[in-house]
């Protein structure tokens, strides 16, 4: 994975792919920031996933948009139906929010983001050890973790480059609300 220096950037978006508990045995929420750089190439800026309460990975997500100046939140609603923007809008009513539901497995979601890396079209800026551990040693087979970074990775992937997700697959389909 090539780090690089950090870009200007076109968009910034927050992505989450959230749990509904927290205790030590749940799986963590992922939560990452991720910027489209002019050059059409996506850049991983930030990794705060965790085992953390509902409010708390939507406080993180939050501090994320503010730190980044992010253009929205995007949030799996797979797992808790209307649950990220309710808690959401209890942390800040005002951010702009898109609901995303999977209706594929994760590694299928997962294919066109790994191919944006095999393209060199997807770079990390600075060191994010969590986020390349998870993407280097997951393989998809029944019983593993849940990839939850990278789960939180393709969904904003998918919000920078809606085209990215139609090539490949029908995958995504996207639940809008500001």
């Amino acid at each position: 994975l090539k780090v690089q220096d950090k870009p200007i950037f076109k968009r910034i978006v927050i992505a989450i792919d959230p749990a509904v508990t927290s205790k030590d045995t749940s799986d963590e929420t992922g939560i990452v920031a991720v910027g489209l750089g002019f050059d059409d190439h996506i850049y991983p800026l930030e990794d705060k996933s965790g085992i953390y309460t509902p409010t708390d990975w939507c406080k993180e997500a939050v501090m994320l948009y503010r730190k980044y100046k992010a253009d929205r939140i995007v949030g799996e609603v797979n797992n808790g139906g209307d649950l990220i923007e309710t808690v959401l809008r209890t942390v800040d009513k005002n951010v702009p929010y898109t609901g995303v539901h999977a209706t594929r497995d994760k590694l299928t979601r997962a294919e066109p983001v790994a191919a944006l890396y095999e393209q060199g079209k997807a770079h990390h800026v600075g060191t994010l050890l969590e986020l390349e551990y998870e993407m280097t040693t997951w393989e998809a087979k029944k019983g593993d973790k849940s990839p939850n970074r990278i789960d939180a990775l393709v969904w904003a992937a998918a919000e920078l480059l809606p085209e990215m997700g139609k090539k490949k697959s029908a995958s995504i389909s996207i639940l809008s609300s500001i």
